[in-house]
């Protein structure tokens, strides 16, 4: 289904792919796909792409400096691309690969913080929700726990509602958060 559904879905968005990758080339130099080391299934390590939307020199490929609330790093498009989430599209080349999904826990990047402490420390079960294949979207996103992870708590509910859903995965909870997550995005997206 993942296959099928990506394979699908880049051919139907390919003009607006197209469309996006040339806006980024006319605003700033650098490469039009951002790419990151995350982690992915079992813990291994996996590089996911997305639309680039900080100026270069500024990027942290890292991904332990996350983004924040007018973030001086990302460019015009990037502001636009990133409210509206479409930043995500170019994972579907993750969902083809087989290194993700389109419904799991989000991949994180490796080391990343949340209230400047490493996931780890903050949450001794962390490594449990890479069981599964990180996902385009999942659970905690669809409830609205995405964006910096700037307190303990968050953090602490992005990583329960990832262990709801390894431990309670079906198809219809697929379904569910597929089509949560498209009605979110219809109604304007809240990345920034």
């Amino acid at each position: 289904m993942d296959l099928s559904i990506s394979l699908v879905a880049l051919i139907v968005l390919l003009p607006l792919l197209i469309s996006i990758a040339t806006a980024i080339r006319l605003e700033s130099s650098g490469p039009i796909l951002f790419r990151q080391i995350r982690w992915g299934k079992d813990g291994s390590h996996i590089k996911i792409f997305k639309f680039r939307s900080m100026y270069t020199a500024t990027c942290d490929l890292s991904g332990v400096s996350q983004t924040v609330r007018n973030d001086p790093r990302v460019t015009r498009i990037g502001k636009i691309i990133r409210r509206l989430n479409i930043d995500e599209l170019p994972q579907l080349l993750n969902v083809v690969k087989g290194d993700m999904s389109l419904v799991g826990p989000r991949c994180h990047a490796v080391g990343m913080l949340a209230a400047g402490i490493a996931y780890e420390e903050l949450v001794p079960e962390y490594h449990e929700r890479h069981t599964m294949r990180p996902g385009m979207t999942g659970l905690a996103q669809m409830r609205g726990l995405r964006g910096p992870t700037d307190r303990p708590s968050k953090a602490r509910a992005r990583i329960a509602c990832d262990l709801h859903y390894v431990n309670n995965y079906s198809i219809w909870l697929d379904l569910r958060i597929i089509l949560g997550t498209l009605y979110t995005e219809f109604r304007g997206g809240k990345g920034f």
